[in-house]
């Protein structure tokens, strides 16, 4: 039989090794990759989006998200108290006349005003309990500054329900919408302008990164001006070269403009949200291709307004120091972070008062189903 030999071929083959576990290691991961891609393809994606139309179709006016986070819940709604209320059965004793100094809530029946005041606790100090607005035993005394503002605070929710429907709905509010187990709520602000002391005019509202300002350099002083004051929200004029005096308070200047422009970015950063969640973006001008959330939005600007100059720039006197703001020693104030906390709708969407009537209402009493 014929044999082939070929005596070099050891020696050669001894001398020139070949790795052939490498290339095959990087063949299995290639089709391990290959074979998992279209799995995915085939079954979802794990960072698949979705989005919601916000305005017209055809205007790219909608909201993408991952399909994850979407799913995924507020984690304060697990922390989040609720009760149903007692219905009166006619002839139950009332707080204000079993209890002393009960300016507010003194309409509810006795077992409604100790289920609300033992919420509020849960809602706002869990910790420390009662005693945070109480003076030990004396439950009628007013030495605890914690107290007064309490009871305007409640003041405030009442109206809230009762008078801004166009921006709370029917979900309204209570205390943990704002406060979420916390003393002190996140997202309230202090008055920061002028962010530089060595410098004056507008560049000294401005190229600092606050909080107010989303650590962006756009004025940081829009929230004094547009939601503390009654500020015009609008840009500079939509004409080119239009001739204009800045020193002219009916003029519209780029620093309105700017000004402007840090209040929408603040609003976007509050809510998790872009322009387009309001805006038609090819016609930011247009009041008639707007979404329905920019009435709600402009409703809730006149609400935020109304509760900085109404309930809580007052409040500045009850205060201890610690309490105020560090630059001017102003008042907490509030904005669109202070019960959105980044979500379209705070608790997203959490019911707040449908099992506390009491809240809902400024005078007289509560309508129980």
């Amino acid at each position: 039989m014929f044999k082939f030999d070929l005596p070099w071929f050891p020696k050669w083959n001894s001398d020139n090794p070949k790795d052939v576990y490498g290339p095959a290691i990087l063949i299995g991961a290639l089709g391990a990759a290959m074979i998992l891609a279209v799995i995915l393809m085939m079954y979802g994606s794990l960072y698949a989006t979705t989005s919601d139309q916000t305005g017209p179709r055809g205007t790219g006016m909608h909201q993408p998200a991952f399909k994850s986070d979407r799913a995924q819940a507020d984690p304060s709604i697990a922390g989040y108290h609720t009760e149903a209320a007692y219905k009166p059965g006619g002839g139950d004793p009332l707080a204000k006349d079993i209890y002393e100094n009960v300016q507010v809530l003194g309409e509810l029946t006795e077992d409604n005003f100790n289920r609300l005041m033992l919420a509020m606790t849960e809602w706002v100090a869990p910790e420390q309990g009662c005693a945070y607005c109480h003076a030990g035993e004396n439950l009628a005394s007013d030495d605890v500054y914690t107290k007064i503002v309490s009871r305007r605070m409640i003041q405030m929710t009442q109206n809230i329900n009762e008078n801004w429907g166009g921006h709370v709905g029917d979900t309204g509010v209570n205390c943990y919408s704002c406060h979420r187990g916390e003393n002190v709520p996140s997202g309230i602000w202090f008055k920061v302008s002028p962010g530089r002391e060595a410098t004056s005019g507008w560049s000294a509202n401005q190229n600092l990164a606050t909080a107010q300002g989303v650590s962006t350099s756009l004025p940081h002083d829009a929230l004094e001006v547009l939601l503390l004051g009654d500020g015009e929200i609008k840009v500079h004029d939509l004409e080119p070269r239009v001739v204009s005096n800045p020193a002219d308070p009916g003029d519209r200047t780029w620093q309105d403009t700017e000004r402007t422009f840090s209040l929408m970015n603040y609003f976007a950063h509050s809510l998790g949200q872009n322009c387009t969640f309001c805006h038609n973006s090819r016609a930011f001008n247009d009041g008639a291709q707007v979404t329905p959330q920019w009435a709600t939005a402009s409703v809730g600007i006149e609400m935020v307004r109304e509760l900085n100059q109404e309930y809580l720039v007052p409040l500045k006197d009850t205060y201890p120091e610690a309490r105020l703001g560090p630059k001017h020693g102003d008042a907490p104030k509030a904005a669109c972070l202070t019960c959105h906390k980044g979500y379209n709708k705070p608790l997203q969407g959490t019911p707040m008062i449908s099992d506390w009537p009491e809240l809902a209402v400024t005078e007289g009493t509560p309508q129980y189903d």
